[in-house]
């Protein structure tokens, strides 16, 4: 590992598999599920359980990966080896999965999700963790990481700008979106996978004994940094997650605005690469911790006004689209260098580079947020008599903006009180990284 400063070539190339993959988590999370529902006439708590069950997979795959994957020593790296083997099974489950065959339903969805979900685990896993092994300085990690979110809100525009570009030939419906998509993720992901393992090193590290299982559990166990940063990373994903599930139908319904979802979208995420700079300059000056903290309390601030639009309210929306955004920065850029300086906290305490298995639980919170997103909106949105085709009651409609807005705020409100006192500060990490030279440095001498 390096302190010096990562050159901009490399932290470009590292980014690269974010751009495609970011591509692929937008339709997963925004356009896959109003597809089947709408476009494909599934139900909508069969549709919610579906994914729910391909999300709840991860439990078991990503732990797997990250395991394997910090065993994995080859000439060629430990992580470029799995970037390489996710890309066929991701290939062919993208084409099957948003363009799919004709009567298609529920099992069909569960079968291509679980093996769309496995592959992505076997691409962001490993390129997650190889970042957070190209530099042991505090400030440099969040640099290093928000190069690869960078990339990837790119890549959420890119798809997020469809809609509104597929207006050409008067057709910006989900399954239009899905089906222009997958052959930019087919031939993206090949190429972006290629500029990544040729410029970026795969930098060797130390290796020793496996830690055995018992023991390594014990150790994460008792990361109590680890422990409070995944709970709130959940909490605040399930913020995040309820909202990204739901903004087209609350454009749709709640506005009444179907044709200014792109847009809208685009206006969001454009602004969360504006806001990234200033996220990372602000936390030089008041750590990461904090600075994440009050980028989650003024997109509460802002979200909270939400429920009170109605139909055709698309301008002050915008300006919550943009606020928000602006904050998005910070969410996508500072909890992701927060964990691995948390990870230094286990190295510190003889758990060797366990990378990989820290970013699998990392990759579980992030996808059980997403699926507790899906998996309890859409069954209450049945409850309330909300329909994706037709018109809604007004309580349907309430619940719809509630879900959306209101109770994200609830939840990051929870993520801020366990993280404002978050004991991982840069004097703490240099402390760890001097006591890992040190363990690592009579490993050395000793061998």
């Amino acid at each position: 590992m390096s302190s010096r400063r990562t050159p901009l070539a490399v932290l470009m190339a590292y980014g690269m598999p974010g751009l495609p993959a970011a591509a692929l988590g937008v339709p997963l999370y925004i356009f896959l599920p109003t597809f089947y529902t709408a476009g494909l006439g599934l139900p909508l708590a069969a549709v919610g359980t579906a994914l729910l069950v391909a999300r709840l997979w991860d439990v078991v795959t990503d732990p797997l990966v990250g395991a394997l994957s910090d065993r994995t020593h080859s000439r060629f790296g430990r992580r470029r080896p799995w970037l390489i083997a996710s890309l066929p099974l991701l290939m062919v489950s993208v084409w099957m999965l948003f363009r799919p065959i004709e009567g298609a339903g529920v099992g069909y969805l569960t079968l291509w999700s679980l093996a769309l979900y496995l592959g992505w685990t076997m691409l962001s896993l490993p390129h997650g963790a190889w970042g957070a092994e190209l530099s042991d300085n505090y400030h440099e990690r969040s640099r290093i990481t928000a190069a690869r979110e960078i990339a990837v809100v790119m890549g959420t525009l890119v798809a997020a700008g469809l809609p509104a570009a597929l207006q050409i030939d008067g057709d910006s419906r989900p399954g239009a979106v899905l089906a222009v998509l997958a052959p930019m993720l087919v031939v993206g992901l090949p190429v972006a996978v290629l500029i990544a393992i040729t410029v970026v090193p795969d930098r060797p590290v130390l290796r020793v004994q496996p830690v055995p299982w018992r023991r390594a559990g014990a150790l994460l166990a008792a990361n109590r940094p680890f422990r409070r940063l995944i709970v709130a990373y959940l909490v605040n994903g399930t913020a995040n997650g309820l909202p990204a599930t739901l903004f087209l139908m609350f454009v749709a319904h709640v506005l009444a605005e179907p044709e200014m979802q792109g847009p809208l979208l685009f206006a969001y995420f454009f602004c969360g690469i504006v806001g990234v700079p200033g996220w990372l300059a602000l936390a030089r000056r008041i750590g990461k911790h904090r600075t994440w903290c009050f980028a989650m309390a003024v997109n509460c601030a802002v979200f909270v006004w939400a429920p009170l639009l109605g139909a055709g309210d698309v301008w002050p929306f915008l300006v919550i689209c943009v606020l928000s955004g602006l904050c998005l920065g910070a969410d996508l850029v500072l909890p992701s260098a927060i964990q691995a300086d948390v990870i230094d906290v286990d190295t510190a305490a003889g758990g060797g580079r366990r990378t990989g298995v820290y970013f699998a639980f990392w990759g579980m919170a992030t996808k059980l947020a997403l699926a507790l997103a899906v998996g309890v909106a859409f069954p209450l949105l049945e409850l309330a008599g909300f329909t994706a085709d037709g018109l809604n009651e007004p309580s349907a409609l309430l619940t719809l903006a509630l879900l959306y807005s209101a109770v994200p705020v609830v939840f990051k409100v929870f993520a801020i009180a366990l993280m404002w006192r978050f004991p991982l500060d840069e004097a703490a990490q240099s402390d760890l990284k001097r006591r890992i030279q040190r363990i690592e440095g009579e490993t050395v001498t000793e061998s």
